[in-house]
């Protein structure tokens, strides 16, 4: 289920490799690992890019991508990941890093408004960077491994489903003919008791 909802919904890695605002990296899309989903390729990608969705830096897609090329995962995945933070919410996201790195430096939240200038960045940051580095490091070490890990796990129960549901050589699956030799062997050691 994975692999056919990603083959469905992200770009062919042909057309994609002839885009001329791609032309510049030509020569690091020939692995097929950047652009063809698999379980490895696909869980480490969504790992990158969650890590990367909840560090407060601009340009996140291209900190993703780099990273992407050079674990060599997929490379549409770990960009498209970093888009849960959006101008809707980016806000609430950082806000919550923020608190969370307050509450684990045990001080107490500062009452901030924000500006978007280059003065506020300047001045406003020197009373939030510690809660706000930690918080973000908290976020980002720990969704990522979550998604990791949930992603890995959703796979996988698709790949055994779709084993499960292929026919197979004998007309018995082969866990349940597991099953009915161990029916058999204890069968037989209850028949030898009598």
């Amino acid at each position: 289920m994975p692999r056919k909802f990603l083959r469905r919904h992200l770009p062919d890695h042909k057309a994609l490799r002839e885009q001329w605002y791609l032309r510049p990296f030509r020569a690091l899309l020939h692995d097929p690992a950047l652009l063809y989903p698999n379980r490895r390729t696909a869980t480490r990608a969504f790992a990158i890019g969650l890590f990367f969705t909840f560090v407060p830096i601009p340009l996140q897609m291209a900190a993703s991508a780099l990273v992407a090329l050079w674990l060599r995962v997929n490379l549409p995945i770990a960009i498209a990941t970093v888009w849960i933070t959006n101008p809707v919410t980016m806000g609430p996201i950082f806000y919550a890093e923020y608190r969370l790195g307050a509450w684990l430096l045990d001080m107490p939240p500062g009452d901030f408004s924000f500006e978007l200038s280059v003065e506020w960045l300047r001045e406003g940051m020197l009373y939030i960077w510690e809660p706000m580095l930690l918080g973000t490091l908290v976020f980002s070490v720990t969704f990522s491994a979550l998604g990791y890990f949930i992603l890995n796990w959703i796979w996988m129960r698709s790949a055994i489903a779709r084993y499960r549901e292929r026919p197979h050589h004998g007309g018995f699956h082969p866990i349940q003919r597991f099953r009915e030799r161990r029916a058999q062997k204890l069968r037989d050691k209850e028949g030898s008791r009598k």
